[in-house]
């Protein structure tokens, strides 16, 4: 089955409990990551403020297969304080996205 990550980053604290978690699951040196939290903000747009916290995955991430195998969650989904990471089979992201009802969401296919 194919996995994929899907973020909502409306909730997204800026905590980078996933860049911990990651960064020591695959003994990542400091100059790599497997996702990177990126500050967008703070910034005024159409004359309001925008401020939000995204959880980027790099090409590095593979969704912690080997954890997903034995029946465990990815560490960034398990470790992320806000709940904004979810990993799921690849034909329930579009509804889980429909589900979430707004534009502050991305997905991540490895």
């Amino acid at each position: 089955m194919q996995y994929g990550m899907l973020i909502d980053y409306s909730l997204c604290t800026g905590c980078k409990s996933c860049e911990v978690s990651c960064r020591k699951e695959k003994d990542l040196p400091l100059d790599e990551w497997g996702i990177l939290v990126n500050q967008i903000g703070p910034k005024k747009l159409g004359g309001e403020w925008e401020w939000d916290y995204v959880p980027v995955p790099s090409r590095l991430c593979d969704l912690c297969a080997e954890r997903k195998q034995e029946g465990k969650k990815a560490l960034c989904e398990l470790h992320c304080l806000a709940n904004v990471i979810e990993i799921l089979p690849m034909e329930d992201l579009a509804k889980r996205m429909a589900e979430i009802g707004h534009g502050k969401v991305s997905c991540y296919l490895p």
